[in-house]
């Protein structure tokens, strides 16, 4: 029985941790509230027919697997989000592309900021080729 190769989209939205992430010492020191939000484009085929979990891409795992990369502190947010990104895709073999927004709240700016924030999008494909140039 061949399965079909559907893709879907799984969203986390509004993902809030407190964390340690900025170039400044008081950043690191104090912490700050983020918010992370994912766009997953996922393989849906075998899942959508078998009603399965075991063969869905498991959201409380993914959630788990970003809130263990937000406990580890980076200056940039661009780094933390390639973090997050490397991470989803080495842990979900069904996760073809995702876009991720990192936001810091209130960040340390001389005005008024509500948020601040970093958005990158990547393909199981992109992953593969980065780490090839690693090596």
């Amino acid at each position: 029985m061949k399965t079909e190769r559907n893709l879907g989209q799984i969203r986390l939205n509004g993902m809030e941790f407190y964390a340690y992430h900025g170039c400044y010492q008081e950043e690191r020191s104090t912490g700050n509230r983020f918010l992370v939000d994912l766009v997953l484009e996922v393989v849906m085929g075998k899942a959508s027919k078998t009603d399965d979990l075991n063969d869905a891409l498991n959201y409380a795992k993914v959630y788990e697997s970003v809130k263990q990369e937000m406990s580890v502190p980076s200056h940039l947010l661009e780094h933390l989000s390639s973090r997050i990104l490397n991470t989803l895709f080495e842990r979900f073999p069904q996760l073809e592309r995702a876009e991720i927004c990192v936001s810091k709240l209130h960040p340390p700016v001389d005005g008024q900021v509500e948020s601040v924030s970093v958005t990158l999008k990547r393909s199981r494909t992109m992953y593969i080729i980065k780490h090839m140039d690693d090596c």
